[in-house]
């Protein structure tokens, strides 16, 4: 009896995270991003001195790249480097992004701040390309991003995309289902087998009386009241 409770309790669980994810899809995604390569074009310093250039996220540590020093030199990550990964994406949210450069004087310089989203990211080949005129040239790699703009141009006219993900909706329906359905089957059953050994236990208490007052009259003895 407890093995099944517990099973149940489990399935139950499994339910609840399922029907979680598909009632908030933006949970699903979890994907890092590296940097795949950089080149400034410029420096914000008035006194030449070298440039202190790093990535930041909102709400999110800064992230230095060091070997980033010198303009119009173009320099490639292997996405190992100990400033890896530049920042994750955990839904499909946008967060507010850019590249800055750190001022001894004043407030820190902007290369470029902008919306950064998992949707960026090309199906193809992961990769992300940042362009800011007269500032600088990134290149962003994310495999594990996933294409949600369906109004974009990687959508085909006969809307597969929509389709895919209405099957991916339609599939997430029908094991909801099934999976109530199982613990349906599974608590009726339970109850069953409840009232069945109930109906057991009340059969043997009864036999036991059947045997007693049998035992009675092979022996002679009756109820008080005969022997009066």
């Amino acid at each position: 009896m407890i093995t099944l409770m517990a099973r149940n309790r489990w399935i139950s669980f499994r339910v609840c995270i399922i029907i979680i994810l598909f009632c908030f899809p933006e949970i699903l995604l979890s994907a890092v991003v590296t940097l795949e390569s950089l080149e400034i074009y410029t420096t914000h310093e008035w006194i030449a001195s070298t440039p202190t250039v790093y990535f930041l996220c909102g709400g999110e540590n800064k992230t230095v790249l060091p070997d980033v020093k010198k303009i119009y030199t173009v320099y490639n990550f292997k996405g190992e480097e100990s400033f890896q990964p530049l920042t994750e994406f955990k839904t499909i949210k946008c967060k507010r992004c850019g590249f800055y450069e750190e001022d001894r004087l004043k407030s820190d310089d902007v290369f470029d701040e902008w919306e950064f989203c998992p949707s960026d990211f090309k199906i193809s080949d992961g990769r992300y390309v940042r362009t800011k005129d007269k500032e600088f040239n990134a290149t962003f790699l994310c495999h594990d991003c996933m294409k949600k703009d369906l109004g974009s141009d990687n959508v085909s006219p006969d809307n597969n995309g929509d389709g895919m993900q209405w099957s991916i909706i339609i599939i997430g329906i029908s094991v909801v289902i099934s999976t109530i359905l199982f613990i349906m089957g599974l608590f009726v059953a339970y109850k069953y087998w409840q009232k069945r050994k109930r109906q057991q236990d009340q059969a043997r208490f009864l036999k036991l009386f059947e045997d007693t007052d049998d035992i009675e009259d092979e022996l002679g003895i009756g109820p008080l009241s005969d022997s009066i």
